[in-house]
């Protein structure tokens, strides 16, 4: 059996890894989370992490090209409701590991790269 507290503070390490960088770090912790556990959980937990910031630069490099090339108008739109998409299901991840530890999340509408 592994440990219960071992394992919710290295998924929400994992997943709350954008909280202290936007930058490699935030694929960096996930992916030191996922090289050092041999707990089944916190491997699918850093996965999907790891997943969930690469779609976030993909997206954020979507919305700023749209941006750029709509002379801004569209980046008044899209760029909140990213930031509010983003910062939301962090959260939300947040919350559901600290409930259920036991259990992986996933994160809705991302493409799965590992």
């Amino acid at each position: 059996m592994y440990d219960a507290d071992k394992r919710k503070l290295l998924s929400l390490l994992s997943h709350g890894s954008i909280f202290f960088s936007t930058t490699l770090v935030s694929i960096g912790i996930p992916l030191a989370v996922l090289f050092v556990s041999d707990d089944p959980v916190v491997k699918d937990n850093a996965k999907e992490s790891i997943n969930f910031h690469l779609n976030v630069w993909a997206w954020g490099s979507v919305i700023l090209a749209l941006s750029f090339l709509t002379f801004g108008l569209l980046g008044f739109i899209l760029a909140p409701a990213g930031f509010v998409l983003h910062w939301g299901l962090t959260v939300f991840a947040l919350l559901k590991v600290f409930g259920n530890p036991d259990q992986p999340f996933q994160y809705p509408f991302i493409f799965r790269v590992l």
